[in-house]
């Protein structure tokens, strides 16, 4: 390769691993790193639980150090922001003034959360969780004198429920679906997390969304909901999505789908240029199309393999459709598109904490599953997704017939 430089700009998770790649892979030309961030590169996922709930302290989540960056010779720049990608001229403009030019260009720009406009959306009391400070922020509002209101039911929602209410905070859940988790779940696994966190003492209300916030006297936020309802907090957080930050590649001209489009490959309509990580909407038809993919493993995966991709390896990145959260004492495992299902199958578990659910096709097909503190089941799982395997339901409910032993066929490609 005559390559001056491989520029990634991203310094996330995605952007960490598709550093270390190169080096790994021997590159040996200048990698460039810009992160606008002040941190070296972390991992997102222990923000929600350890570090939120003060059981860690947020340097503990760092993935690369800068001693370790600089042990790579990647050329590390925390706290600058790409502000333009001029792709005619193979060169990136950053917050600092510079312009860098590159061989070949790595977008792992990730995603923000979600921020309705809404009236009332910037009182000082309205939360997001999506960075170390972030964190840092939303953690003085837990505490057994505190209440938190949390919009959106999905992951991120959940996790902070189950921490603040470790920490004895009181909790109230808004979830406009009528049911947790719709986007990413099957019914039975939303009733089972509703259950698990109305045991908690967390205050569920399904159906309900956010219409502003108010102002108390004593500056504490208020939200109106859609009915009329309005519930005191002295913390409102926003857990309603994510955006993928493709801003720059839009305006550069480069195809965007909610997210930067790209192939098996993690190459984008620009020649040169390769995306990873929240950021990155890629194709698959085990997937059921375009899918967005906002997991620790995504991250990881596909930088490493948007690194291998620039270095002109030409293995395709096929993901796995891999989520983890942790919620009290449950760990829940998510494999395969549950997107691809016509059916759920729940199947009996010794352990109450315990739960297994199959996505099935309607070709009886494995398309997906839950797992949720039974990790030998989630390997099942995971084969039976890879072998295309078809099984019966009948035999899945059977706690007394092995779980290998529900396979009765193997799939075609759709």
């Amino acid at each position: 390769m005559n390559s001056d430089a491989i520029v990634i700009v991203g310094a996330g998770q995605a952007g960490g691993w598709a550093a270390a790649t190169l080096r790994e892979r021997g590159y040996a030309g200048r990698v460039v790193l810009l992160g606008d961030e002040p941190h070296a590169p972390y991992e997102r996922p222990p923000l929600s639980k350890a570090v939120l709930g003060g059981h860690a302290p947020a340097e503990s989540t760092e993935l690369f150090s800068a001693e370790r960056l600089a042990a790579l010779n990647v050329d590390f720049h925390p706290g600058v922001a790409v502000t333009r990608l001029r792709l005619a001229d193979k060169q990136v403009d950053t917050s600092d003034g510079a312009s860098i030019a590159y061989d070949k260009l790595i977008l792992c720009m990730g995603g923000r959360p979600v921020v309705p406009p809404l009236p009332g959306i910037d009182h000082a009391g309205v939360y997001v969780l999506r960075t170390r400070d972030d964190a840092l922020r939303l953690r003085a509002q837990l505490g057994p004198d505190k209440h938190v209101l949390i919009v959106g039911g999905g992951w991120i929602g959940l996790e902070v429920a189950a921490t603040a209410r470790q920490a004895g905070t009181h909790v109230t859940v808004l979830e406009q679906a009528q049911r947790l988790c719709a986007r990413s779940v099957l019914p039975g696994v939303s009733a089972y997390l509703a259950a698990m966190h109305a045991t908690a003492g967390v205050n569920l209300m399904l159906g309900a969304s956010l219409l502003a916030v108010h102002a108390q006297e004593d500056g504490r936020p208020v939200a109106e909901l859609a009915d009329g309802t309005r519930i005191a907090a002295h913390a409102v957080v926003l857990g309603v999505g994510l955006q993928a930050n493709d801003t720059l590649a839009r305006e550069a001209g480069i195809a965007c789908q909610r997210g930067v489009l790209v192939d098996e490959f993690c190459r984008t309509s620009a020649p040169d240029v390769y995306a990873a990580g929240d950021v990155a909407v890629s194709v698959h038809a085990d997937a059921g199309g375009a899918v967005r993919l906002e997991s620790w493993q995504n991250a990881q995966d596909q930088g490493t393999a948007a690194a291998l991709s620039a270095l002109g390896e030409t293995a395709p990145y096929l993901p796995t459709g891999a989520v983890w959260s942790e919620q009290y004492d449950a760990m829940v495992q998510i494999v395969g598109f549950p997107a691809l299902a016509a059916s759920e199958v729940l199947r009996p578990q010794a352990d109450a904490r315990a739960l297994l659910s199959v996505a099935l096709d309607a070709s009886g097909r494995v398309v997906a599953g839950v797992a949720v503190n039974a990790a030998r089941d989630l390997r099942q799982l995971r084969k039976w997704i890879a072998q295309r395997a078809v099984v019966d339901p009948a035999l899945l409910q059977r706690p007394d017939v092995p779980l290998a032993n529900a396979q009765i066929g193997s799939g075609s490609a759709s």
